[in-house]
C-alpha cells in the first residue's frame, strides 16, 4: 500500500478570519498557505505548526452557509507516495469515487477525492 500517513483534516468555517485568528493566536499554528479554487467559490487555509509538513489544518470557506453551531469536518487526507498509481489502484476496488480524476491545485499539489463507508469525504493527496 502506498499510503504514508495522514496529512490533514479539513474543516468547514463560517467566518476565516476569525478561524485564522484562532488558529494563529490561541492554538499557535502558522499560515503556510491560502488560495482559492472552485472559480473563487472556496478559500482555502492550510496551517501548521514550525515550518513542517507534518499533518496540517486546512480550513474551508465557502460553499455551505448553513453549518452547525459545532462546525464541520470537511474531510481526511492521506499523503501517498504516486498519486496516478493510487488513483488507478482504488479504481479496481469497490470504491464510491466523488473525483472523476486526480486534480491539480494552484500550488501544484494533486489530489483525488472517494466516499469513505458512512459518506465522509476521503482525500488521497501528493505533495
Amino acid at each position: 500500500m502506498a499510503v504514508k500517513k495522514m496529512d490533514h483534516v479539513g474543516v468547514f468555517v463560517k467566518d476565516l478570519n476569525a478561524s485564522l485568528t484562532f488558529y494563529q493566536e490561541v492554538v499557535g499554528m502558522e499560515l503556510k498557505d491560502q488560495f482559492t479554487i472552485a472559480d473563487g467559490a472556496l478559500t482555502l487555509a492550510f496551517l501548521g505548526f514550525n515550518g513542517s509538513d507534518e499533518t496540517e489544518l486546512e480550513l474551508v470557506h465557502g460553499g455551505n452557509p448553513n453549518l452547525p453551531e459545532e462546525g464541520k469536518v470537511n474531510h481526511i487526507a492521506f499523503l501517498v507516495d504516486d498519486i496516478d498509481e493510487e488513483f488507478n489502484r482504488l479504481k479496481g476496488l469497490e470504491v464510491a469515487f466523488i473525483s472523476e480524476e486526480v486534480d491539480t491545485l494552484p500550488n501544484g499539489y494533486r489530489n483525488f477525492f472517494v466516499n469513505g463507508p458512512d459518506g465522509e469525504k476521503v482525500e488521497f493527496f501528493k505533495r
